[in-house]
């Protein structure tokens, strides 16, 4: 039986291994059929910002190996609304992650949701194991 696991990412995604690493140890659950949810919290919500360009800090922009997640069956990201707020972003500043829906012909489906903080320790308490990043 899969358990549910949440991945908590909470750095901004350069300057540390914290952002690289968690999406390795993401991977690896999905290859063991784990249920992953991705959660972004505090500087983690860098992690989806659109328009990175890590080439002043001599680092590869990975944030486009969220969009290939959908492919691991890796599709419930959430970002607490309040971090967002506290940075100044808004969902518009989000890139947009997509997977394609199977049950619906292949149609393409939107990961993201932006929840409240209150609905964000909800989505936490669900999981059987929790990591954070």
């Amino acid at each position: 039986m899969a358990k549910k696991f949440i991945y908590l990412n909470r750095k901004a995604p350069y300057g540390t291994v914290y952002a690289l690493e968690s999406l390795e140890v993401v991977l690896i659950a999905a290859a063991f059929e784990q249920e992953v949810t991705l959660a972004f919290l505090d500087d983690g919500v860098y992690q989806i910002a659109k328009g990175q360009n890590p080439k002043a800090l001599g680092m590869k922009n990975f944030s486009a190996t969220y969009n290939a997640l959908g492919d691991y069956g890796i599709t419930q990201f959430y970002v607490e609304r309040e971090s967002l707020a506290e940075r100044g972003l808004s969902e518009d500043d989000l890139m947009p992650i997509v997977y394609e829906d199977e049950d619906d012909d292949y149609a393409e489906k939107p990961s993201v949701r932006v929840v409240s903080r209150a609905e964000m320790a909800q989505i936490m308490a669900d999981q059987d194991v929790t990591f954070s990043f």
